[in-house]
């Protein structure tokens, strides 16, 4: 299978990477080392580039695949070797220049055990890749790539096209949807309709129509045409198609229908031989990515149609009918295997009628349901009769690149149905060496933008594959590691990812501050509470996340390549390691918790809290949350220069600022997140808070209401802002005029009944047009049941009148005596 060469493409990336530093390091300037280091390259290098040859291939031949396998097994045995002789040879890098590293390595490179045992490690690994190298060529691998010609495959799609419709389920809700756009004559104009989703969702069977070829010559031949208007057309150019379709189809109304739009490159060239005519013409486009989808309807009247997976209900008809003929003869004996089995079908049709195919061939015996239910993941590999499935699934996955493809593999090393969190995959592929830096990002934006690519793509099978390299150790959740032995921690030399969370664990193996390659540690939700002093030896660790209240390790700064740091208590920390915070550059996420204040030493921590921060303004601080109880945070109103690349501050406390910091409001720009208390909200700094253009979420928690206790918000300011809420200890009542946040979509504010009497209970939901959830908490101190019941009927009114018709929940409404 593909998964194979991916997953050998995972293997020799980073090994050619590493084999490349190791020549142009101070390692390469020895001859020995050039001299063994040198052919393994370069026989790699084309290893790797028929590799990719290989992987551009939808089913590679039996035997390609068994080489690919020992290619995979030979680069992992070599990249070991390399780590074990780097580590040995630069004794952890320790050497304070390079005379001194020139003589120790010379000196244990002589050390006639270590000298033999990797000479000869390297020697047996050249046997081994001129015998992998000969296997090729004896094999003619290449030749045999290229002819695979002789067993050409259906598209398993070709179906739905002819679907009688009295089979077909779950299509007439979406099939009324098509209908009726198509016929709309009020538009005149072109239109254009993308259904997207995952392969086998049924978009086949709602467009029906195939796959198409060259396609702007095949419209031309489908449409009727003079006689002699497709001469010479074999030797037609691109251009010159493209007029010709326009000719044809200029004063025509038209329906055209595209199936499985690939990149958004070639919908620019399809639209163009497409005129627009004003004839009311329609184009329906299909596909499997949403980047594509988009990029077919720019205009206000096209439309991008989501392909959604069918209901239970459907899932369950269709399974039935498939299975025993109609859909109410499952015997009860089979009930519950039958819903586990569609469980996992996820409410994909093909797959749903690939394995009721398959059922419907076995005994109706539950022994047998329940084997395949339980192997239905090995079965779409090993049995011939869900080929159909198998082909759905390579459609997708064969249009990913190699690097992709790899990443997605990955996904396997989970266990089933485990939600993933996006943080920790893009860490641990870092880990493993899949990602590299490209055009300007880090690793961790490409990582990131993978990620996204993935689920653009609607990718949601990850195909299995093992992974034996151990760079990433995720211990969370597990319980009872004290009684394991993790003495020989130092060992894992090469290991780039460490979770201890949710363990429990209360002190850390000596070994770790040998981990040099080390890059995310994961302490939360331990009982770690202090970090050894050797810590500050990891200087390419990136994400370090300790659990809360543990003290900032002295001599942190040297620790340049942090970007992520969650949980550090600053008033328990010395305060030169707090000064040390500043010279962390590329620090772009920073939660810290504060004591209560009081003593002098609490000033000068807080003192020098600040002084890092402004340190940090100039660098890429991009989240910053803050959590006290007792003390203050005004402190904080001396911050100079300011964080203008801010996104996010968060502040959970007891204490208030009295007024909106001027450092925060209208000044970052670029501030998205908002969570922040006050004494008091005035008028002066609402329409401060306001002018913050890309503001998304702003949580308020108020000590007091305004003095006539009415918040008013106007029709200016908050462009941007979907959620708004206000809390805490004040009594208050909030109303919005026309046009205020105009894009608002979650709503939680109090409603003091007293106060909302005198204003008829009106708070303005109606102007809020894209509002999707309300939550109201009554302040009743003082008002008779009834009138708490006067206002939460008129709120519920108000949320009847938008035309958005948002959801509502009433907090402190009085039940009605029975």
């Amino acid at each position: 299978m593909a998964h194979v060469v991916s997953a050998s493409l995972g293997a020799l990336g980073p090994l050619l990477v590493k084999l490349t530093g190791l020549l142009a390091d101070e390692y390469g300037r020895l001859k020995s080392v050039r001299r063994q280091i040198m052919p393994l390259r370069y026989e790699l290098a084309s290893m790797e580039a028929a590799v990719r040859k290989y992987s551009m291939l939808e089913d590679p031949d039996i035997q390609v695949k068994q080489w690919i396998s020992m290619v995979r097994e030979l680069a992992y045995d070599i990249e070991d070797c390399i780590d074990i002789f780097i580590y040995r040879i630069g004794n952890g890098g320790r050497q304070s220049g390079f005379k001194d590293f020139f003589c120790n390595t010379t000196r244990q490179l002589k050390a006639l055990g270590a000298r033999r045992g990797i000479a000869d490690q390297i020697d047996e690994l050249k046997a081994r890749i001129r015998h992998v190298k000969e296997l090729k060529n004896s094999y003619n691998l290449d030749a045999t790539t290229c002819s695979m010609s002789s067993h050409i495959a259906v598209d398993p799609r070709l179906c739905a096209i002819f679907a009688e419709e009295t089979n077909l389920v779950g299509i007439d809700g979406p099939r009324d949807d098509l209908a009726k756009w198509i016929v709309d004559e009020k538009v005149i104009h072109s239109r254009v309709l993308s259904i997207v989703g995952f392969g086998g969702l049924g978009k086949t069977t709602l467009a029906n129509e195939p796959n198409i070829r060259k396609i702007i010559n095949d419209l031309i031949y489908k449409l009727p045409h003079p006689d002699g208007f497709t001469n010479n057309s074999d030797i037609w150019d691109e251009i010159t198609s493209i007029a010709k379709l326009r000719e044809l189809l200029q004063d025509k109304r038209y329906l055209i229908i595209i199936d499985d739009l690939w990149c958004t490159q070639a919908w620019s060239t399809i639209k163009c031989a497409l005129p627009e005519n004003n004839c009311s013409s329609r184009i329906i486009a299909t596909t499997r990515i949403r980047d594509v989808a988009r990029s077919c309807c720019p205009s206000y009247y096209d439309c991008v149609y989501d392909m959604e997976a069918l209901s239970d209900l459907h899932s369950e008809i269709l399974f039935h009918k498939r299975t025993f003929g109609s859909e109410n003869c499952c015997p009860n004996t089979l009930k519950e295997v039958s819903d586990k089995i569609l469980k996992k079908c996820g409410g994909l049709p093909l797959a749903i009628i690939t394995i009721s195919s398959l059922l419907a061939n076995k005994p109706v015996v539950k022994v047998e349901w329940e084997k395949v239910n339980k192997s239905i993941g090995s079965t779409l590999e090993n049995n011939k009769s869900q080929e159909g499935m198998n082909s759905i699934l390579c459609l997708s996955y064969n249009d990913l690149s190699p690097n992709l493809k790899t990443c997605l593999l990955y996904l396997s090393v989970f266990p089933e149905d485990y939600t993933i969190d996006r943080d920790k995959l893009v860490r641990r592929w870092i880990a493993e060496g899949f990602i590299s830096e490209e055009c300007g990002q880090c690793q961790q934006e490409v990582a990131e933008n993978y990620f996204y690519e993935l689920i653009n793509k609607s990718l949601v099978q990850p195909v299995l594959v093992e992974f034996e390299a151990l760079r990433v150790l995720d211990f969370e959740d597990c319980e009872g590691l004290d009684e394991y032995d993790m003495h020989n921690m130092d060992k894992l030399f090469n290991l780039k990812y460490l979770s201890y969370r949710c363990t429990g664990i209360s002190k850390l193996p000596s070994g770790i501050v040998m981990l040099g390659e080390l890059e995310t540690l994961d302490l939360r939700d331990t009982c770690v509470q202090e970090l050894s002093s050797g810590i500050v030896q990891l200087i390419k660790l990136q994400h370090l996340l300790v659990a809360v209240g543990t003290k900032i390790p002295n001599g942190i700064g040297v620790m340049r390549n942090l970007r992520v740091i969650l949980g550090f208590n600053i008033t328990r920390s010395p305060v030169a390691a707090v000064e040390d915070l500043g010279d962390l550059t590329r620090l772009s996420e920073l939660d810290i918790y504060l004591d209560g204040g009081g003593p002098e030493e609490y000033k000068r921590l807080e003192q020098m809290l600040l002084s890092s921060l402004c340190k940090l303004s100039d660098g890429k601080l991009m989240s910053l949350r803050i959590t006290r109880y007792g003390g203050s945070l005004e402190f904080l109103d001396s911050w100079s220069p300011l964080p203008f690349s801010l996104q996010i501050f968060y502040m959970s406390s007891d204490c208030y600022f009295v007024n909106v910091p001027k450092w925060i409001a209208p000044t970052l720009n670029s501030l998205t997140y908002l969570d922040i208390n006050l004494t008091e909200l005035t008028e002066k700094g609402l329409l401060a808070v306001g002018e913050l253009p890309t503001l998304l979420c702003l949580e308020l928690w108020l000590k007091t209401g305004p003095k006539d206790r009415l918040i008013i918000v106007k029709d200016m300011g908050f462009p941007s802002l979907r959620e708004f809420s206000i809390s805490g200890e004040a009594e208050a009542y909030v109303t919005f005029m026309k046009g205020a946040m105009p894009r608002l979509e979650k709503l939680g504010i109090p409603c003091l009944v007293s106060v909302a009497t005198t204003y008829d209970f009106y708070i303005g939901i109606e102007h809020l047009t894209c509002l999707k959830q309300v939550i109201v908490v009554l302040g009743t101190d003082g008002c008779a049941p009834s009138e708490s019941k006067a206002a939460a009927a008129a709120i519920r009114n108000e949320a009847v009148v938008n035309l958005n018709h948002p959801t509502i929940t009433i907090f402190g409404e009085p039940r009605d005596s029975k």
